[in-house]
């Protein structure tokens, strides 16, 4: 595949960069087919220079220019720029049961803090735990010894 990318050239700490078509195969400052630009990224502003036709006739024949190509050619105004995908952005199913949630947590929160009855224990059990599995299990493991938790729970609720 051929692609337009960057070469680069320049002294250490000082580069410079050529704008080439090269084999995408190739090392990055090794081999290319045509060098169509140059790019000087250190004065202020930076120096740009690209051959538009040249860049729009490989275009044409397939190329593919890198990501930092890509933004010096739409910065140039050669290339346009690509659209940002909105579409996973704009959700609204996903904020609606997510503001419902809290309400209802706080639905919970409010019933298991008003019931302070004899069944206080139930309600904390049924409002934070809403698959009671532990419950049944025990009774059904220990048989007697559940009915035995079973009798300790009805005495606290007669004291009371």
């Amino acid at each position: 595949m051929v692609k337009i990318r960057l070469k680069r050239m320049g002294t250490t700490k000082r580069p410079v960069y050529r704008l080439v078509v090269a084999d995408s195969r190739s090392p990055r400052d090794g081999r290319f087919i045509e060098s169509i630009g140059f790019y000087d990224p250190l004065p202020n502003p930076a120096v740009v220079s690209i051959d538009a036709d040249r860049v729009q006739l490989w275009l044409r024949r397939g190329a593919r220019p890198s990501d930092s190509a890509r933004q010096l050619l739409v910065k140039e105004g050669i290339l346009a720029a690509r659209p940002f995908k909105i579409t996973p952005r704009v959700e609204t199913p996903e904020p609606a049961a997510a503001a419902a949630a809290p309400v209802a947590v706080a639905d919970k929160v409010d019933t298991a803090d008003t019931a302070d009855t004899a069944d206080t224990a139930d309600t904390a059990d049924g409002g934070v735990d809403e698959p009671v599995v532990e419950e049944p299990v025990a009774e059904a493991a220990t048989g007697p010894a559940g009915a035995a938790d079973t009798e300790a729970h009805a005495e606290p609720d007669a004291s009371e």
